[in-house]
């Protein structure tokens, strides 16, 4: 997958489980709404993960990926390459 196309699949996968979350705080006890924002958060930390491996860290602060650090200045930031 492009580097595009990772960030296009995280902006979904954020949106996805803010939903499921706000749907959560209402509905705290719905199983199948737990069980999807389980699998959406799992699946949108596999994108971060694999986006920060690939091209670099999209945040700072001790939650990104630490074994390229020389991403943080030999790739575009990702607002730089994005179309």
């Amino acid at each position: 997958m492009h580097g595009n196309s990772l960030l296009d699949a995280i902006r979904k996968y954020q949106f996805y489980a803010v939903e499921l979350n706000l749907f959560l705080d209402n509905f705290p006890h719905d199983e199948k709404a737990t069980r999807d924002y389980e699998l959406v958060s799992h699946r949108l930390n596999c994108l971060i993960n694999k986006y920060e491996h690939e091209y670099g860290p999209l945040t700072n602060f001790g939650s990104s990926f630490k074994n390229n650090p020389e991403k943080w200045v030999n790739q575009p930031w990702p607002w730089e390459s994005y179309k």
